[in-house]
């Protein structure tokens, strides 16, 4: 073999090398990011069921107004786990929050007129009546099973 042969050899063989090396480092990157994804994943499924798990001991004990509470919940079950949204046992929370869908919020409550008020606020006491305790049924349920067998925890 020749001196320009074996050079060029040689070189190829230093092109192929530094870029297997770098294709590692490119790859490690993308693991690392990964792995960081993932991490971050799991702070917010756990950031979120903590979250869950104060509104639902709050709707119990009756510290937090019962539509306020369902609404709350729903959406954030929607964002946790939707197979557990999705279950039979916290179909309140949705029959809650589709029922009030229509209901100002923020500043658009602030805006109305008292009257106006007052006929939203009876509506809320006639859903809280009607689903009282389907919504503490639920909302015991998922503190002591839902949140523990939830998809999201594994």
């Amino acid at each position: 073999m020749s001196t320009l042969g074996l050079t060029l050899l040689v070189l190829g063989l230093l092109l192929i090398a530094g870029l297997a090396t770098y294709a590692w480092y490119l790859w490690r990157r993308v693991w690392a990011r990964q792995n960081a994804q993932i991490q971050a994943q799991r702070e917010r499924l756990q950031r979120l069921g903590g979250d869950l798990q104060i509104l639902a001991s709050s709707l119990l004990d009756e510290q937090l107004p019962l539509i306020e509470g369902a609404i709350r919940i729903k959406v954030l079950l929607d964002n946790y786990d939707s197979d557990l949204s999705n279950d039979s046992r916290c179909l309140v929370f949705h029959q809650l929050f589709e029922a009030t869908a229509d209901v100002p919020t923020h500043a658009a409550w602030k805006a109305l007129d008292k009257a106006e008020r007052r006929r939203f606020e009876q509506r809320f006491n006639v859903l809280e009546l009607q689903h009282k305790a389907a919504a503490r049924t639920a909302a015991r349920w998922l503190l002591d099973e839902g949140l523990k067998g939830s998809q999201a925890n594994v």
